[in-house]
């Protein structure tokens, strides 16, 4: 590897100090590197080409900015874990030093993970999320009624907190937490799960890729489209938002076993209690 970028929580002290620490570790390795901010997305993307991994130092949260930014490249992540849960990252704080060098020789395998791509309406910007989007209520705390068609059909109109579009990654995120399945990591299957829903369905539905979904907002109150939890804007009656599944993946180089899913699974639910 010649050219490698790292992003970092830059909230987090010790993953800003590990930051620099792998600056000098990488150069005195004569590699190539950049380094920025996770929150700087549009400051990083600019930097992604020509870089053969990105290393991203702080939590899941981190990967979702991380992901968005390198759009549309395909260049792998190596998530190194300074927050909680980590479903997403592949070392420890205390032992990347030790593995990173395996890394960087070529030994691991690549695993790509479905986004999804979203728009407000023909002329809006398209966003790339790793994942989910949701449309639902803002700060006050009333149902907003929204029309769900799947493939041009109407499904339903959902009166409900709001409703979840996840990717298989997100299926251990929001979605999980309101009901909704998880899926296998590399599944390239939409979920569609309504947030306390009232009087309407409730149940979470898991639909194929091809699938494309429409959200259409009626409310005489505030509403909000929300993109992997950390991207948010406000929308009015009568806006729709389409949401399919994206052109890009996000790719994370690995050294754990392939089933290493399934072997922390419980674990890191447990860790969520």
């Amino acid at each position: 590897m010649k050219r490698i970028g790292i992003l970092y929580h830059p909230k987090i002290d010790k993953a800003i100090a590990f930051s620099r620490e792998l600056e000098d570790f990488l150069r005195a390795r004569r590699i190539s590197l950049w380094s920025c901010s996770a929150w700087e997305e549009e400051k990083a993307n600019p930097q992604v080409t020509g870089s053969d991994l990105i290393l991203s130092i702080g939590g899941d949260g981190t990967i979702l900015r991380a992901a968005r930014a390198i759009v549309p490249e395909r260049v792998p992540i190596v998530g190194i874990n300074f927050g909680n849960l980590g479903f997403m990252t592949e070392l420890k704080a205390d032992k990347a030093l030790e593995i990173l060098p395996k890394l960087l020789e070529g030994e691991g395998w690549l695993e790509d993970r479905a986004m999804l791509q979203t728009q407000r309406d023909a002329e809006s910007r398209i966003f790339h999320v790793l994942n989910d989007v949701v449309v639902g209520r803002g700060s006050s705390a009333r149902l907003v009624n929204i029309e769900t068609r799947i493939d041009g059909e109407l499904l339903t109109t959902y009166r409900a907190d709001g409703v979840i579009v996840s990717t298989a990654t997100g299926s251990t995120s929001y979605s999980l937490a309101s009901g909704g399945p998880i899926l296998q990591p590399q599944a390239r299957d939409i979920i569609l799960n309504p947030v306390c829903s009232h009087l309407t369905m409730s149940e979470s539905l898991v639909l194929n890729p091809e699938t494309e979904i429409r959200l259409k907002v009626a409310t005489n109150h505030e509403a909000m489209l929300s993109l992997d939890g950390q991207v948010e804007s406000q929308l009015v009656s009568g806006e729709e938002v389409a949401v399919k599944l994206s052109p890009y993946v996000t790719r994370f180089l690995r050294i754990q076993p392939r089933n290493y899913f399934y072997n922390s699974l419980e674990l890191r639910l447990k860790r969520r209690i």
